[in-house]
């Protein structure tokens, strides 16, 4: 017998499944693995629901219980294990979960870091944290009568993975965006109060590490008002500045040359538009590119502006660029302070920019975490880890910097003095 032994009960009649069960089961323990331990295990099902509760099996810690047989480290040896059952069976709704190979769940593995397995409807979890994912495998459940692809399973988890509940849909009194993409809306509450900003301010600053949706939900909101007939134009720019590499000059036209630094808009754009719509306004110069270094003496009205990696500007383009804002228009600057490329020893026009606009009437400044990153759940913990570790070397730095305390001589002893001790 395992540590699993005895997890495969399940109440065999309909009629017992508004009751709370409870059984024991039996774990070898290893520092005597000829003796029985006795756990006790509940079951309870909620009489509103035919969904099975789950099944909860808690060792106790003086029991060293032996490990699983799927490669369970030592922190799995006091985790949790829940079971849940869906029902009614549904075929099409558990192949949605799941993903194709499994793949949604694997996410959800990685994320949690529990170990999920599952025959048909019934699933085990096991891990620290496999209550949370028990709550987002409910939510998910809810809402997999479509296919939820890898975007939805990992947009999900950005909440989800930091012990808050899964945001599937926007609330009442949230701004919901109307793009292409349905029921486009804010997934962590300082996304929601970028939004809010964007649309209430007529110039909003978006500040944090990459991942975000600094970039994405401002393009978004500039593609709600332009469908809403709010401005006449797109104005999309930003500094040529090369992450650390210098390519040269570049072949082409003005546009074929700044492309490839517009590239994260273009992005953004051909998945809230289309391909076809984008390049149909950009034809028509509903949409238009325009260099930072080329904007002195413009003045943009009716027009949704969006400067983005804004670091990367000098505090002369960056108060170029706030002068250039006509009637009627909007503007957004969004930007990550740790990711400079300036030249070393370079004055950051964003940086700059945050200390002086922060209490100037109509700009809103929204500082984002790495709470709200919206990428790969591996992204959020490198990011985390790079400032663990910028942290620690300021404050290496600023210890090494401290002077280092004088000693003092021993003070000699006068003459007279000698002569008394004498």
């Amino acid at each position: 017998l395992g540590l699993g032994h005895g997890l495969e009960w399940w109440p065999e009649s309909s009629e017992r499944l508004h009751k709370p069960h409870s059984r024991f089961v039996n774990t070898h323990c290893r520092d005597d693995p000829g003796r029985l331990h006795t756990a006790r295990a509940s079951c309870v099902s909620s009489p509103t629901s035919a969904r099975l509760g789950p099944l909860v099996v808690r060792i106790p810690h003086n029991c060293n219980p032996v490990a699983p047989h799927r490669g369970t480290t030592s922190s799995h040896l006091t985790s949790l294990i829940l079971k849940q059952q869906f029902s009614p069976p549904d075929n099409v709704r558990l192949a949605h979960l799941c993903g194709p190979l499994d793949e949604n769940l694997r996410q959800i593995e990685i994320a949690f870091d529990i170990v999920i397995r599952h025959r048909e409807q019934r699933f085990t979890l096991e891990g620290t944290r496999a209550r949370s994912a028990q709550a987002l495998l409910q939510a998910l459940w809810l809402r997999a009568d479509k296919a939820l692809g890898l975007d939805d399973i990992q947009l999900e988890l950005t909440q989800a993975a930091q012990g808050q509940e899964p945001n599937l849909h926007a609330a009442v009194d949230e701004p919901v965006l109307h793009t292409r993409r349905p029921n486009l809306h804010g997934r962590t509450p300082r996304q929601t109060e970028y939004i809010r900003s964007i649309l209430g301010h007529d110039l909003t600053v978006g500040l944090g590490p990459a991942g975000t949706g600094k970039t994405f939900l401002a393009v978004a909101c500039a593609v709600d008002a332009l469908e809403r007939n709010a401005v006449e134009r797109l104005v999309l720019t930003r500094p040529a500045v090369e992450a650390g590499e210098r390519l040269g000059f570049l072949p082409g036209d003005l546009a074929q040359k700044i492309d490839p630094y517009l590239r994260p808009l273009y992005d953004a754009l051909y998945d809230l538009l289309g391909f076809e719509s984008t390049q149909k306004l950009f034809e028509r110069g509903t949409i238009e590119i325009a260099p930072l270094a080329f904007m002195r003496g413009r003045t943009l009205n009716n027009a949704f502006i969006i400067l983005d990696e804004a670091q990367n500007t000098t505090p002369e383009q960056m108060k170029m660029f706030l002068t250039r804002i006509g009637f009627g228009s909007r503007a957004v600057i969004t930007g990550d302070l740790s990711q400079v490329d300036l030249p070393r020893g370079a004055l950051s026009g964003l940086t700059q920019a945050e200390r002086i606009l922060h209490d100037v009437r109509g700009v809103a400044i929204t500082r984002f975490t790495t709470v709200d990153v919206v990428r790969h759940p591996l992204v959020a913990r490198i990011v985390e880890a790079y400032e663990r570790a910028e942290s620690q070397a300021q404050e290496r730095a600023a210890t090494a910097a401290k002077p280092a305390p004088r000693k003092t001589a021993p003070r000699a002893k006068s003459p007279k003095s000698a002569q008394s001790a004498g």
